[in-house]
């Protein structure tokens, strides 16, 4: 998680750094410019020529330092507004008439990237303490207060102050921002690993206890057994108890979040025919185009296994004598499969109720999956007319942003 943030905060605050390291240059150029233009104005030049040449040398070696919060320690920060405190207290001794005229200080408004330099690193009060001691130092240079000195030092502090809480503001947001999707990450490989509890395990506990109660006699006792477990497993699956696999994380710059490592051969396409063709038989009518009907291979399986839970729901649901029908349609931007039977339907308020007790065959099997791809899931039933699930996925994904109805 610390090394989340931090490639989070860098992502965010880079731009501040580099403009801060502009700033310095500029403002380096303007002061020597100032100093060139006023040259004669000067009783001793050479103590300007030598803090303006000190000033030239310390700003282009210290550069890499003001690059990023990492490089940019206290001990820097420290010598950096010492180097701007010495240049204002220095400015009397340049010119016998500072303190007596309201003219810029030798380092001018250099003076300013030291303070926002302390507001990027520490926030707002690193910025109110540099700004404070740059006000005292302009006081004492020009021996007493005026308005000009007071209305620099004033603007000084205030925008030094503003800037370093907006990045303490910045920097919580995107703590937030690092939290919200390190649990969305760990809720959604929970409901992926649920889903396959499901797919697998529940089922055959539930086969296991209607086998058992059917046979009677000792194996009722073991389907007794396998229905306690399967209430028991469903309650710890709704209850999202269900252990996760370790997000990883991409180091770099602008990177957030990085999903769960998935190897190479998730990218290619598979035919979505070849996966659905194994449920066409006696109870079951498939239907598909007559050219591939291509997916990348993670979405063509998610696909292939919401359509294989939602036939586990026709056999479970709709009775023995229930017939189902597959059908794929192809379209231009996305891929269309309907499961439809024409069992008794589902009563209203029923799939409420089951997600209730822990039944999650249709929010987590179907809609879940559904919605991990982008795409939706609908489900139409009619008491007496069978039941419809129509499932869509978009070829071009949409990331995890889709929803499903």
């Amino acid at each position: 998680m610390a090394r989340r943030e931090r490639v989070v905060r860098m992502s965010v605050e880079q731009p501040l750094w580099r403009a801060l390291t502009a700033y310095r240059v500029l403002t380096l150029l303007y002061a020597a410019l100032l100093a060139g233009f006023g040259r004669e104005k000067y009783e001793r030049p050479w103590v300007a020529l030598a803090f303006l040449a000190f000033l030239a040398l310390w700003t282009l070696a210290t550069l890499p330092r003001v690059a990023n919060a990492a490089n940019c320690t206290r001990r820097f920060l420290g010598l950096d507004l010492a180097v701007a405190l010495t240049g204002i207290l220095l400015t009397p001794l340049a010119d016998f008439d500072a303190q007596h005229m309201d003219g810029p200080t030798l380092p001018s408004i250099w003076t300013a990237g030291s303070v926002l330099a302390f507001a990027l690193k520490g926030g707002w009060r690193w910025a109110a303490f540099a700004s404070t001691l740059v006000a005292v130092a302009n006081i004492l240079e020009r021996g007493e207060p005026s308005t000009d000195t007071f209305h620099n030092v004033v603007l000084v502090w205030v925008a030094s102050i503003a800037i370093g809480y907006v990045v303490e503001v910045a920097r919580a947001s995107e703590r937030t921002l690092a939290r919200a999707l390190e649990i969305e990450a760990a809720t959604r490989e929970r409901e992926r690993l649920a889903r396959d509890i499901h797919d697998s395990v529940l089922q055959v506990l539930a086969m296991v206890q209607r086998r058992g109660t059917a046979l009677g006699g000792e194996a009722a006792e073991l389907g007794r057994m396998a229905g306690e477990q399967e209430v028991a497993l469903r309650t710890l699956v709704s209850s999202g108890l269900v252990p996760t696999t370790r997000v990883s994380e991409d180091s770099a710059e602008g990177a957030v979040v990085r999903a769960v490592d998935t190897d190479e051969a998730e990218s290619a396409e598979v035919d979505l025919r070849s996966l659905l063709a194994p449920h066409a038989g006696s109870r079951v009518t498939f239907a598909e185009p007559g050219a591939p009907v291509l997916l990348p291979a993670e979405a063509a399986r998610e696909l292939a296994a919401a359509v294989s839970a939602a036939l586990d729901n026709v056999t479970v649901h709709a009775g023995p004598d229930a017939h189902g029908w597959i059908l794929v349609e192809d379209e231009p931007d996305e891929v269309v499969v309907t499961v439809r039977d024409d069992g008794p339907g589902i009563p209203e308020g029923r799939l409420v109720q089951a997600e209730g007790e822990g039944r999650l065959g249709v929010a987590l099997s179907i809609r879940g999956r559904l919605r991990d791809l982008g795409g939706t899931a609908e489900l139409i039933s009619v008491p007496g007319q069978g039941t419809e699930v129509e499932l869509k996925v978009p070829k071009v994904s949409r990331g995890k942003a889709g929803t499903a109805r």
